[in-house]
């Protein structure tokens, strides 16, 4: 195998891993308001010297290897009436894989994802129960930023409020199955815990603990030299986040998150921060 073909497997197996890792849920499963525009920009770091193989045992990349990667995204939900939104995320990447062979890049936008969510019921306007399916659409044609296949996600979302400890607390319970189409096409089970806690009477101050995972599988069930190259793999990750409120229409969220168990997948971390916006029109 040449030094080119060697470096850009790897690179696409460490897009692979960071496109799973920097998966976010960012409207949760509470309504969005009818007219309201939300705008969240974010950047996140991601970086990973390590994988799981198909044993689950743990170890460094051949050739002292390491990927890391910018990922710059913007997303946006509408709010189209009391039952429906529409959203849009759009996100740009810039990765880096080296090994003692020498170092391979590749930037550029990935798959556009185009939502609808339905809120299915509530129960007294204090837990909220969702349905979204989303169209998903490669934005490139260089099969080193992702899978190249269009595909389709269907999501069902559980969110409600209360109180611990005297302050006002929050949970999001998500699961998402996920099909890409085409040859070797892959299925992935999406799944998300999320709760988090109000520090303050005035709402400005916040923090979340998030427990979250994919499962995925294909027909293609080959071990590759690099296993998060696999398109059969499984890792859970926790994730922190703190979040400030300059205003009632401008926050900032900062999080950390790692990778805890995994199968056939790089074992990373991700530091992110993202802006989110908000614009009444009615």
């Amino acid at each position: 195998m040449t030094l080119k073909n060697t470096l850009s497997k790897y690179l696409l197996a460490g897009i692979v891993i960071f496109a799973l890792a920097t998966g976010k849920s960012y409207a949760g499963g509470f309504p969005v308001r009818p007219g309201r525009i939300s705008l969240s920009p974010s950047a996140t770091y991601f970086f990973a010297n390590k994988a799981w193989d198909a044993d689950s045992h743990k170890g460094a990349f051949a050739n002292n290897g390491k990927f890391s990667s910018w990922s710059y995204s913007l997303y946006s939900e509408v709010g189209l009436n009391r039952r429906f939104t529409l959203s849009v995320l759009a996100p740009y990447v810039m990765n880096t894989f080296s090994t003692d062979l020498g170092t391979s890049r590749s930037s550029g936008f990935q798959d556009l994802e185009v939502g609808i969510r339905y809120y299915l019921a509530n129960i007294n306007y204090k837990y909220y129960f969702s349905l979204q399916g989303t169209a998903i659409v490669p934005m490139y044609t260089n099969t080193a930023l992702g899978y190249n296949q269009k595909g389709a996600e269907l999501k069902l979302a559980f969110a409600g409020s209360g109180h611990l400890f005297g302050k006002n607390s929050f949970f999001i319970l998500e699961n998402g199955v996920r099909e890409y189409f085409g040859y070797e096409s892959v299925f992935q089970d999406r799944y998300n815990a999320t709760y988090g806690l109000t520090l303050d009477k005035k709402f400005r101050e916040q923090i979340s603990l998030s427990v979250g995972g994919f499962y995925a599988t294909s027909i293609n069930k080959d071990f590759n030299v690099n296993p998060s190259a696999s398109k059969n793999f499984a890792f859970n990750q926790v994730s922190l986040s703190y979040g400030h409120a300059f205003a009632k229409s401008l926050s900032l969220f900062l999080t950390g998150g790692t990778f805890v168990t995994g199968r056939n997948t790089g074992a990373g971390t991700s530091f992110s921060a993202s802006l989110n916006y908000r614009i009444d029109t009615k």
